[in-house]
């Protein structure tokens, strides 16, 4: 729910999913680095990419191409849809951890 709140935050919509997103073994595209992310998931509703603005879109649902992540560029914060520390991949998504802790290295400087 982070991720949808962090988009309002920033003005973007959310709308609901057709049959949503649960269990494990959706997979999620890290467009920074190609690879392919096994995740686990838990919502109905999805941030729309075309009323985020100030963001960078990080994540998306190779199943139906939905906004899985974004991180934002005028603050030093991000957001995925998943959850990571649930590991069905089983480490996939473990270098988000390591990503939040740089992020606080740098006292909220993006």
């Amino acid at each position: 729910m982070g991720h949808q709140m962090l988009g309002a935050a920033m003005g973007a919509r959310t709308y609901k999913l057709p049959f949503g997103h649960h269990g494990g073994n959706h997979p999620v595209s890290d467009l920074a680095t190609g690879r392919v992310e096994i995740t686990s998931q838990n919502h109905n509703y999805c941030v729309d990419p075309d009323t985020l603005h100030g963001a960078e879109i990080t994540h998306l649902n190779l199943n139906d191409g939905t906004l899985e992540g974004f991180r934002c560029t005028d603050v030093a914060a991000f957001a995925i849809q998943y959850h990571p520390e649930a590991g069905p991949g089983p480490h996939d998504s473990h270098y988000l951890f390591g990503r939040f802790a740089e992020l606080m290295d740098r006292k909220g400087r993006p």
